[in-house]
């Protein structure tokens, strides 16, 4: 639907009083929603023509909300202004979920110059989708979002510090039917709203952790699949408040269980055909280049402390970087045949901003095809018995390090990019050493 459709389906909405509000709204760099609600009349009247307005911060705050002092784009000294919310009338969507409510992406743009803002996680994947563009090539894409999910309600959870709450599944339940119809007066009304609102809804499954569940929608062409991914886990959070549960998107809520991935699966599309067909070259470049900067890129798919808790062997998350077919241990999985032929990166967790582990993914495989990168030979067995591999990096600290030095990253996505988001991830690292944790104490507190 175009532009000019979408204004006139939405106004005759307005006019019934089927809508009676509207969401605009981006994502900050950990993933999150941020926006506003505007009256359905004034948001036809003025947003749609003139966009509308947030402050700046939004994009240095921490998970607090506080405002990091160190940013080059906004800080104090720069008075922290405004910058323009532009929306992107395609992800026009009425909530179901919500009452009488409508919903749209925005882009970023400065204030002043209305040009893109360069750090903006949106804008970043908007970049490297250009550069596919350029080489004749549309990104199609999927991810698959895993989480945990508990009986308490999101506040009841926060009074108990998040420690002893009642998983919905009590013992393992990966495909168990059983469990997962103990979930389904959650899931059921997940996937009934995600269908009512446009999405595209698959399927939804138990995994292996204790309440631990997963919802797919369709693949598509990778832009609208990370605005849905953001949208999706809005919806699961606000379905959670209503039905007076809470889940988790955490990489690893619980030690010793799995934790939550969020597996990307890529493809690219030339002239209405999958490019990758047949493991094609551009197949195998990309999958090269994908592998080759797995590391420096660490960032965007481990972009926590947490993050780093879900790498272990035997835990269904990759700990190596390796390639096989159909093969879980591989942190790169090739899959399907034909026209669904397709590479699926295990490295990424549920804590994963989509539009950032998105642009990466993206980015490495397109210089892969650029400077014609060969992956190593495929992998065959299990890939966690193979010592002699190269590993994932291990923290935040040791993936920043790599993000912060990489020539590839600077040139992709610009100095400033990575100069921003690298104080971003060292001072998540640095909110957590300033922490004195439950398990410190019950180590040392008796027994030093």
């Amino acid at each position: 639907m175009h532009n000019a459709a979408k204004i006139r389906d939405l106004e005759q909405q307005v006019q019934m009083g089927a809508v009676e509000t509207v969401v605009a709204a981006f994502t900050d760099h950990y993933g999150r929603l941020m926006g506003k609600r505007f009256d359905a009349g004034y948001f036809l009247e003025s947003v749609v023509h003139a966009g509308t307005h947030a402050c700046n911060y939004l994009l240095t705050v921490d998970m607090e909300m506080e405002p990091t002092p160190g940013y080059q784009f906004a800080n104090w000294e720069m008075g922290y202004g405004d910058f323009h919310l532009v929306p992107d009338l395609n992800t026009l969507k009425i909530l179901s979920w919500q009452e009488k409510t409508a919903f749209v992406h925005c882009d970023v743009e400065d204030d002043k110059a209305h040009a893109p803002v360069t750090v903006a996680p949106r804008s970043i994947l908007r970049r490297q989708l250009r550069n596919a563009a350029e080489l004749g090539f549309e990104a199609m894409g999927a991810s698959e979002l895993e989480y945990f999910a508990y009986r308490d309600a999101y506040r009841d959870a926060a009074k108990k510090g998040y420690t002893a709450l009642e998983p919905m599944g009590w013992y393992l339940e990966d495909y168990n039917l059983l469990q997962g119809t103990r979930q389904e007066f959650y899931t059921r009304e997940v996937r009934r709203h995600l269908k009512a609102t446009g999405f595209a809804v698959e399927s939804s499954k138990g995994e292996w952790g204790l309440g631990q569940h997963e919802v797919n929608v369709k693949y598509s062409e990778v832009l609208e699949m990370a605005d849905n991914h953001a949208l999706l886990k809005q919806c699961m959070k606000e379905i959670a408040d209503q039905t007076g549960v809470s889940v988790t998107f955490m990489a690893k809520p619980h030690h010793g269980q799995a934790g939550s991935s969020c597996h990307l699966h890529l493809s690219l599309r030339k002239d209405g055909h999958n490019a990758f067909a047949g493991e094609t070259d551009e197949f195998r470049w990309f999958l090269g280049g994908w592998m080759a900067h797995a590391p420096e890129m660490m960032v965007f798919y481990a972009p926590t402390i947490n993050s780093y808790k879900r790498f272990e062997d035997m835990s269904w998350a990759p700990t190596r970087l390796a390639w096989s077919r159909d093969n879980r241990t591989a942190g790169f999985r090739v899959v399907g045949s034909g026209a669904s032929l397709r590479i699926e990166n295990r490295i990424p967790g549920a804590d994963a901003n989509p539009y950032l582990a998105f642009a990466a993914s993206v980015a490495s495989g397109l210089d892969g095809i650029r400077n014609k990168i060969e992956p190593p030979p495929i992998f065959e067995g299990d890939v966690y018995a193979a010592r002699t591999l190269p590993r994932v990096p291990y923290t935040l600290e040791h993936a920043v390090d790599l993000f912060e030095a990489s020539a590839f990253a600077k040139a992709q996505f610009g100095p400033e990019v990575v100069e921003h988001y690298a104080h971003f991830f060292r001072n998540e690292q640095k909110a957590f050493e300033r922490v004195v944790t439950d398990w410190e104490r019950r180590r040392y507190f008796e027994r030093i």
